[in-house]
């Protein structure tokens, strides 16, 4: 069991889910930017989570309250980063700037995690790695192109850009800071461990959705906003959190960091799926370029 939990085929395949499912959160902030406010639709996605999962971790929780208690104020830190944080700053950013802005600005965070897993943890990347980063930036800049360069030169940028770029900031010092305090973590399990972040987090986003309720921005109670939330719930929040979580673990914050760029790829899918858009020649040559280079820059070996 310990071979399995620590089997890295098995972390990268859980990495990949991870963004396959945030690629549909992506979608799903951008298709209902007019109709949910950022805030309510974080604050109601992760109350729904913490109610699918409470029942299935209150009692880990009571047998691992040392654990939880010695790990004390790092938890609080963890939950306000990934579950308060970053998705509240994501949905703020999709209201106010485009898809094809949202991928670029998040080309970032592979390198601001490369450079944090150095500083925080003495952990820098080797040359292999950095080559397959740029490798797979390549690629994503042959996606955000549609592969005419010129459109990368008409790009421009605005306050929700911004408001993505620190969305970045906030995704990898949450990832960091899960390797760096693993010692502290470790002894609670997954589920219980993303059930203390959720309860720590909920009550953080709580101030900034009153906000948005004192500003005349309520839920509507239909289909749609029910079903946009019940996906944020449990594919994007239990489903990815708990299998993204399990990767860092594995191999790191930085190498983890780089399948972010398969964002774009998955998305790209997803519309060749579900909205029957076609799929061109330069979705395929990015989408090779940019598993190549994570495959070149996660291949075990000594010089990684």
């Amino acid at each position: 069991m310990n071979a399995l939990n620590h089997s890295r085929p098995l972390a990268l395949f859980g990495l990949l889910l991870a963004n396959l499912c945030w690629s549909g959160n992506a979608l799903v902030a951008r298709a209902f930017a007019g109709e949910i406010a950022p805030f309510t639709l974080s604050f109601w996605r992760w109350c729904l989570a913490l109610a699918l999962l409470l029942p299935f971790v209150a009692m880990p929780l009571w047998r691992h309250r040392v654990a939880v208690r010695t790990a004390g104020w790092r938890l609080l830190v963890l939950g306000g980063l990934g579950i308060a944080g970053y998705n509240s700053l994501l949905y703020s950013a999709a209201q106010t700037t485009a898809a094809i802005n949202i991928s670029l600005v998040n080309t970032c965070l592979p390198l601001v995690t490369f450079i944090g897993a150095g500083l925080l943890l003495n952990e820098w990347p080797a040359r292999r790695a950095w080559w397959g980063m740029l490798v797979a930036v390549m690629g994503l800049a042959v996606l955000i192109s549609q592969g005419q360069w010129s459109r990368l030169a008409s790009l421009s940028f605005n306050q929700g850009d911004l408001i993505m770029l620190l969305a970045v900031v906030d995704w990898a010092l949450y990832s960091l800071l899960l390797r760096r305090w693993s010692a502290y973590l470790q002894p609670i399990p997954p589920l219980a461990l993303l059930g203390v972040f959720i309860l720590l987090g909920v009550p953080l986003i709580l101030p900034f959705y009153l906000y948005e309720l004192s500003q005349g921005a309520h839920l509507a109670i239909n289909v749609a906003n029910l079903s946009a939330v019940a996906y944020t719930a449990v594919f994007a929040s239990l489903l990815a959190y708990l299998a993204w979580n399990h990767g860092i673990r594995v191999i790191g914050a930085a190498k983890a960091a780089l399948t972010n760029y398969l964002m774009p790829v998955f998305t790209a899918l997803l519309g060749w799926v579900l909205l029957n858009e076609s799929l061109q020649l330069y979705h395929w040559l990015g989408a090779a370029m940019i598993f190549g280079g994570l495959l070149l820059a996660t291949r075990p070996g000594k010089t990684l």
